[in-house]
């Protein structure tokens, strides 16, 4: 299996990020104007979130088509620190919407399946950096 890799590189405007990835997928990350950005993409915090919910819709869909349960969508909304900076530590609140004929039974499990997606548990885990500086 190959190892993930994302490439960031500073952009032409102030606080804007030209990322790459491993696979040659391409997107842009910036700080919204009232920050000195350009919001020409989403802000490191947005980028975070979506990884969250992208991992769960997906992981959600994978599961459901493994066992042939009639999910015909998924939406998820995130916010990050909802009700404003805790004391300490970071809230994420997560909104998942299934849609299709499940049963009761069929929703709470997708439930624990979305609370154990990839994403969700590398932000609740124990995660180490090491950064080097080069150049």
């Amino acid at each position: 299996m190959a190892i993930s890799t994302v490439h960031a590189r500073s952009g032409a405007s102030p606080y804007s990020v030209n990322l790459d990835d491993d696979l040659g997928h391409a997107w842009q990350g910036d700080e919204p104007v009232d920050k000195g950005g350009g919001n020409l993409g989403p802000d490191p915090t947005r980028l975070l979130l979506s990884s969250l919910g992208a991992c769960t819709v997906i992981t959600l869909q994978m599961y459901a088509a493994r066992k042939r349960w009639p999910l015909a969508g998924v939406e998820v909304e995130l916010q990050y620190n909802p009700d404003g900076k805790p004391p300490s530590g970071t809230d994420i609140s997560r909104r998942i919407t299934l849609r299709g004929e499940l049963d009761d039974q069929q929703r709470t499990r997708l439930l624990q399946i979305a609370n154990a997606c990839p994403i969700h548990n590398v932000l609740v885990g124990e995660v180490r950096i090491a950064t080097s500086i080069t150049g």
